[in-house]
């Protein structure tokens, strides 16, 4: 039991002194072995998100996408969140009147050229026709925050 106690208390400290940021908490549970008297740790596990070079830690490359096609109504502002965020960038998406979807994201050029070629490939449901791209001044990336859609309810 000691053992066991030691090894949560270790990854409990590992996870303590990571900044909150960076963590993120997948599954977990603990159990009491009857037979043994012990405590048995099922399963802990905690990984380190994609923010090693974010716009928080250091200004990055920030660029603006206009994607078009068909591209609203099926779930593509959700893609476009989950492919930005698991790579740690910054920025928004959201749909326009015009019936496009558009996006700002910050981060390092690999992560940026990552999303890139996600947006030209699209969610299952849509059809990229055209991925419109322009770099912004470094300095837009200040106001951005963690990856996030926009006008979603």
């Amino acid at each position: 039991m000691i053992d066991v106690l030691r090894s949560v208390s270790a990854i409990v400290t590992v996870i303590l002194v990571q900044p909150a940021a960076l963590l993120e908490p997948i599954n977990f549970a603990v159990t009491m072995d009857a037979a043994n008297r012990r405590v048995v740790v099922l399963l802990i596990m905690v990984r380190l998100r994609a923010v090693k070079h974010s716009a928080k830690l250091r200004l990055g490359m920030v660029l603006h996408f206009l994607i078009r096609g068909r591209v609203q109504g099926v779930g593509f502002r959700w893609f476009v969140h989950r492919e930005a965020a698991e790579l740690g960038l910054s920025g928004w998406v959201r749909n326009t009147e015009s019936g496009e979807v558009e996006a700002v994201a910050s981060g390092d050029a690999k992560e940026l050229a990552e999303l890139r070629k996600s947006l030209r490939k699209g969610s299952r449901g849509s059809r990229v026709d055209a991925v419109i791209e322009h770099e912004l001044a470094e300095s837009e990336a200040e106001g951005l925050g963690p990856f996030h859609i926009e006008g979603a309810w």
